[in-house]
């Protein structure tokens, strides 16, 4: 099993794009692209209340926008294709495929009957398949769905996801496995976001054999931790998978909130200092690997945190005060930040930035 890493630069993003995307950008954005190491992608709200993905600099500065008709979640990129796919907030049932370089129009998916997404999901390597967490909320069970890019993603089958409130999720490198954080929560569309199962959460992570959905291994939290929802994964070096959870119990609980796992392995917890846990309030919304530099960064909406671990000992290594902290991603040094109230790195736009972001590939 390896992982990909991979990631281009502004110069690569822009010998792809071509003249014709360069051509539409207004002198602001061209020159702000143009002095970007690094390139983003994020979702937004405008300050109108449309909903969209931004292509974004490394500074922060908004290159060029994709409207969206409601609320997206997370992203997922294809290197080899270079299309991105912003997946609806739970419990909303539209995917949008698309290129940041707009050299192909947009394709938009909707969930099955019985269905809808879980805001995540990934391509495989060669960018044949997407794959889609999705929840069965009458059968309350997660599920994997199976979508065929060269079909115009068109359902082809799914995956038990062998837990409930299935969240986050990724692939290795060679395309075999399939990564799942089942985040534990019940949920329904008749009751909106309401969280049915707090008294009797079930989370875990999960691997997948990618070419039949069949289970390689399930890792389940202590007894004492049934309440830490396993949401989020970034992926590091030497096959280590990073997780980050949001706590339902006791307010004054103090649980560790991030862990790792290879397989074949248990899961390993990383214990924060205290301070450091209570800044992050009990809640991690994101979380990313800057492999180059071997760190983990951490942020917190509820406790406009962001924090950033040695991927090696879990020491941590910085801690900054950031209000409504949301999404996190790998910079060219240390980690991007964004916020709820419209900070990306060093700068302010009129938009409030959604919970994650990635950097385009």
């Amino acid at each position: 099993m390896t992982w990909r890493s991979g990631l281009i630069d502004r110069r690569s993003f822009m010998k792809a794009a071509g003249i014709t995307f360069a051509a539409a950008l207004s002198p602001q954005s061209l020159r702000a692209l143009e002095q970007t190491d690094a390139v983003y992608a994020s979702g937004f709200r405008g300050a109108d209340g449309s909903f969209g993905i931004a292509t974004v600099s490394e500074r922060g500065e908004i290159v060029d926008r994709v409207a969206l008709p409601a609320r997206a979640h997370g992203m997922a990129l294809c290197p080899s294709s270079g299309h991105v796919v912003a997946f609806a907030r739970r419990p909303g049932t539209f995917a949008m495929i698309f290129r940041a370089d707009r050299t192909a129009e947009p394709i938009m998916i909707a969930a099955p009957e019985g269905r809808h997404f879980y805001g995540h999901g990934a391509f495989s390597p060669e960018g044949r398949f997407l794959y889609a967490s999705e929840n069965d909320f009458e059968g309350n069970r997660g599920m994997i769905g199976l979508y065929h890019a060269s079909d115009r993603f068109t359902r082809i089958g799914e995956f038990d996801a062998h837990g409930i409130g299935t969240h986050d999720m990724t692939v290795s490198d060679d395309g075999a496995m399939l990564v799942v954080a089942n985040g534990g929560i019940e949920t329904h569309p008749d009751f909106g976001r309401t969280k049915l199962n707090t008294d009797r959460m079930e989370p875990s992570l999960v691997l997948l054999d990618a070419r039949d959905g069949r289970l390689i291994q399930k890792h389940t939290l202590p007894s004492t931790l049934r309440q830490l929802s396993t949401r989020h994964l970034a992926v590091g070096d030497d096959e280590q998978v990073w997780f980050a959870g949001q706590w339902e119990g006791a307010r004054n609980a103090s649980p560790p909130l991030v862990g790792y796992l290879r397989r074949g392995d248990d899961i390993s917890l990383v214990t924060l200092p205290e301070r450091v846990t209570e800044g992050l309030a009990n809640y991690v919304g994101a979380i990313a690997v800057n492999r180059r530099e071997g760190i983990v960064g951490l942020t917190s909406p509820k406790g406009g945190s962001a924090v950033t671990l040695d991927a090696r000992t879990g020491e941590v290594l910085r801690e900054e005060r950031i209000t409504d902290a949301a999404g996190v991603a790998p910079a060219a040094e240390g980690i991007a930040v964004s916020s709820y109230r419209g900070r990306f790195n060093d700068t302010l736009s009129d938009v409030a930035w959604d919970q994650h972001i990635i950097r385009l590939a």
